[in-house]
């Protein structure tokens, strides 16, 4: 009888693309649970984005990490700065009665049409959160709410550039920062949509590591654009920082998929030794060309066998395989079950 195969374990610059899919016990992860208070006229643009950051990471990673809910201040019915009326799920009274003590985030969603006056309400929610060690923070000027209630005292932040001088003029003991984003112990303010993004990302990397949010932003991310407006293109183990010589091989295993390059062919095409190649994998990645190649190879069919409806044996050759037998191995071995049985889990 021929021995069970052991389960193979991804590399560190693919794993994270993979993780959702992967058959991993992740019982003991605590959930974190966000909420974000919802002002009139909030900015639509800034909420959605931060709470795709929490919905993509879900995704990306297997099981349910994070979880959030929506407040409003005086009704279950805000208004956005679209005119779009949002129901929330509670209300910051219900809040202090019945779920404050499971937040571990809470933020105040501010937008440029936003009241800067104090609010009450507002305020007596805050403090009690506040001592209760809830991080808190704010989208846009969300970040005011913080001020009124008197818990930025020598505290850095950042606001929408029109809110500096209100800021400044009414909190004088505030440092109001020229940049987009600030996280500091227990605070994070941001000054707009793009921001609010980034903010989330960052505030995730605190909870599950910077390695998680690489994984998001390749999905939440893939179209940014850069100054000359071309599309950037963010594929899976892009980092700037590495030797472009190294980055120019994995352009090359990633433009041959379905018919790979031997790993002298790929040397040759980079004009060096195979060793060199090795080394550059070795110091930067943490793993072989081969493997990684593989892996690249594998993660393309996954994505391929999930997302079409191609039969396996044309998935397995649209990603290099030279049988259907030799993907299928493969394929259990790194996600723990076969392609048929993956994609008829997928269909479930």
């Amino acid at each position: 009888m021929a021995a069970p195969s052991t389960k193979r374990d991804f590399s560190k610059a693919i794993s994270n693309t993979n993780k959702a899919f992967l058959n991993e016990n992740n019982d003991q992860q605590k959930l974190i649970k966000v909420g974000f208070i919802l002002q009139k006229n909030f900015s639509m643009v800034a909420f959605t984005g931060a709470v795709d950051v929490l919905v993509t990471a879900n995704l990306v990673l297997p099981g349910q990490h994070f979880d959030y809910m929506t407040l409003g201040v005086d009704s279950r019915m805000v208004t956005s700065d679209l005119g779009i009326d949002i129901a929330t799920g509670s209300t910051i009274e219900a809040l202090a009665i019945q779920h404050r003590d499971e937040l571990d985030i809470l933020i105040v969603c501010g937008g440029f049409r936003c009241s800067l006056e104090p609010n009450a309400k507002l305020t007596t929610c805050l403090r009690a959160a506040d001592k209760l060690g809830i991080t808190l923070g704010g989208l846009w000027n969300g970040v005011i709410p913080l001020a009124h209630a008197g818990l930025m005292e020598q505290v850095e932040c950042a606001a929408h550039p029109d809110n500096h001088a209100y800021m400044r003029e009414h909190f004088p003991n505030t440092r109001v920062s020229n940049n987009t984003l600030v996280i500091g112990e227990k605070r994070a303010s941001c000054a707009g949509p793009v921001s609010a993004l980034e903010m989330m990302l960052k505030l995730i990397a605190q909870q599950q590591g910077s390695e998680i949010v690489r994984a998001v932003r390749e999905i939440l991310s893939c179209d940014q654009v850069a100054e000359n407006q071309e599309s950037i293109p963010l594929q899976i183990g892009d980092n700037p920082t590495f030797p472009e010589t190294l980055r120019n091989i994995m352009v090359l295993m990633r433009n041959n998929i379905e018919e790979p390059l031997s790993l002298e062919e790929l040397a040759d095409c980079i004009d060096i030794s195979r060793r060199q190649m090795e080394r550059l994998f070795q110091t930067h990645l943490e793993t072989s060309p081969s493997r990684y190649y593989l892996e690249l190879r594998i993660t393309h069919a996954r994505r391929l066998l999930l997302q079409s409806n191609e039969s396996i044996t044309n998935v397995s050759l649209a990603c290099g395989f030279v049988s259907t037998s030799h993907f299928s191995n493969c394929f259990k071995d790194y996600f723990g079950l076969s392609p048929s049985a993956a994609r008829q889990k997928q269909n479930s």
